[in-house]
């Protein structure tokens, strides 16, 4: 196959159609996010709870524009799963930006509070690290939150069979 073809087959698969519905969905959560966040910090509120405010009013349409659009799971939501995983993935990027967000506000604090510079640079920096986790959010996502079965579940139910299995293989 030529290299050409690799690239067109990619662009027709599923995988790459999640990728950009993803990178969409991601897109507006981001936007909402870093519209937050500024509005926090002009307003004075401290870079933590700005980054909190800022990740939950993205995270809302970013849950469901992932588990609707980009991976089309539908149906009742696998609590352990998906709900469970979705915080892990969440709690952990929130703790990132939190401490990014600071510490790039305690560098700026030498900038005029009234210059549109120390609010872009500490937005910047929120913006940063969500880039950063952009591509371990998504094999997070497809791996494991949005998966379409549960693995653990699974497993459980494999070491069940095979002790049953077992057990009526004896003899006494």
């Amino acid at each position: 196959m030529l290299p050409g073809d690799r690239i067109q087959a990619l662009r027709r698969s599923a995988l790459a159609g999640r990728i950009t519905r993803y990178a969409l969905g991601s897109a507006v959560a981001l936007l909402t996010s870093i519209v937050v966040f500024a509005l926090l910090y002009v307003a004075g509120v401290g870079t933590t709870a700005d980054s909190v405010a800022a990740f939950v009013a993205g995270a809302v349409p970013n849950w469901i524009l992932n588990r609707r659009w980009a991976w089309r799971v539908k149906g009742r939501v696998a609590f352990g799963r998906e709900i469970f995983g979705y915080l892990v993935v969440s709690a952990l990027a929130l703790v990132l930006s939190s401490l990014a967000t600071g510490w790039t506000s305690s560098q700026v604090k030498s900038i005029p509070a009234h210059h549109g510079i120390r609010v872009a640079l500490v937005t910047l920096s929120y913006v940063l690290v969500q880039g950063v986790l952009f591509v371990a959010k998504f094999v997070a996502y497809e791996h494991w939150v949005f998966y379409g079965r549960s693995r653990v579940r699974a497993a459980l139910r494999s070491r069940r069979q095979v002790w049953s299995a077992a057990r009526a293989n004896r003899t006494p």
